[in-house]
């Protein structure tokens, strides 16, 4: 049976070694027979801002409406993403904001402490990437993004399991190093998950 993977890139910076990445991992799944879509974050046109919060939500702009129609469309979620400040660039957070709303991703109700789960069924995979060491970005960081990710969005919406990939020390790799860590990805990608 035919796996659909949808591979989310969301460095803001274009060409990027995420974008290698995300081409790397998308490579290794259509080897091994998988359906894959990708959306590149910094191609598309929408407001990054949540303004309004949730009460005075602003309408979703064509790219986001697509954007949420491929994730519903996917068994499998790829979230290829560096790591600034601790955290994702702020692009990539936008989209997050904009995209995982009640009634899409989470619905709650009135008196229950915890909401439906509008995303069950969906596994996911996060491939980071960072300058420092993946050591320290865990032990004195707290993995930040990965729990933002994992915990906050993953878990509320039902997406499970989650598997991380970090890629750490990337600005000071070699061209080799880079290779094998793009190996790496593509097998990865023709394991499907």
């Amino acid at each position: 049976m035919m796996k659909k993977i949808l591979i989310i890139q969301g460095n803001p910076v274009s060409p990027s070694y995420n974008g290698a990445i995300a081409e790397a991992y998308r490579k290794g799944a259509v080897q091994a027979g998988a359906e894959v879509r990708m959306i590149t974050l910094n191609e598309l046109e929408f407001n990054m801002n949540l303004e309004g919060g949730y009460r005075n939500k602003l309408p979703l702009e064509p790219d986001l409406l697509k954007a949420q129609e491929a994730i519903k469309w996917a068994e499998h979620l790829v979230w290829v993403f560096p790591i600034w400040w601790g955290g994702p660039p702020a692009l990539f957070k936008g989209f997050i904001d904009r995209i995982f709303m009640p009634g899409y991703a989470f619905k709650y109700h009135k008196g229950k402490l915890f909401p439906d789960q509008l995303l069950k069924g969906r596994t996911a995979r996060m491939i980071t990437t960072m300058d420092g060491p993946n050591w320290y970005y865990k032990w004195f960081q707290g993995e930040p993004a990965h729990k933002m990710m994992k915990i906050s969005t993953f878990a509320l919406t039902g997406i499970k399991p989650v598997r991380i990939t970090p890629v750490d020390l990337v600005g000071k790799q070699s061209e080799e190093q880079r290779k094998k860590w793009l190996e790496k990805i593509e097998q990865l990608g023709r394991k499907l998950g």
